[in-house]
């Protein structure tokens, strides 16, 4: 973990202080979901993060484990951000937090579909996106 100061010891506020900030799970959905894995990859995301926040996001994602850097197989000058097992486990996060965006904003077309397999067997869909995850990391 980060040798950032903890505000508490509430478990919400402790996970918050890890991966609480919308940029810093922008990256985990990214690497989850749209398999961007470079620092250029993540700049042309939609939601435009400027280079120092990307930076230090993905720095901080790093110092506590939720991702890891890995050289670049076609370029020296550019590394590849993959999730770590941590990283991959806020999976059902991300899902509950989808969930809770269709019931309250309009969504894409794209995300409702998943979310229809999600809602049809939920701990079948987490359990397979995880074994993809896990083997990508591989």
């Amino acid at each position: 973990m980060s040798s950032s100061k903890k505000r508490s010891n509430c478990p919400i506020s402790s996970s918050l202080d890890v991966w609480g900030d919308k940029w810093s799970l922008l990256i985990v959905r990214d690497l989850m979901f749209k398999k961007q894995s470079t620092y250029g990859d993540f700049l042309k995301s939609d939601e435009k993060i400027a280079t120092n926040i990307l930076a230090s996001r993905l720095l901080m994602l790093e110092e506590n484990g939720i991702i890891s850097k890995q050289d670049h197989p076609d370029s020296k000058a550019k590394v590849l951000y993959k999730l770590t097992e941590k990283g991959i486990n806020l999976l059902p996060l991300l899902i509950e937090i989808n969930l809770w965006a269709e019931k309250y904003s309009e969504i894409p077309e794209s995300q409702k579909i998943i979310l229809n397999a999600v809602k049809k067997d939920k701990v079948g869909f987490i359990k397979a996106k995880i074994e993809e995850l896990k083997r990508e990391v591989l």
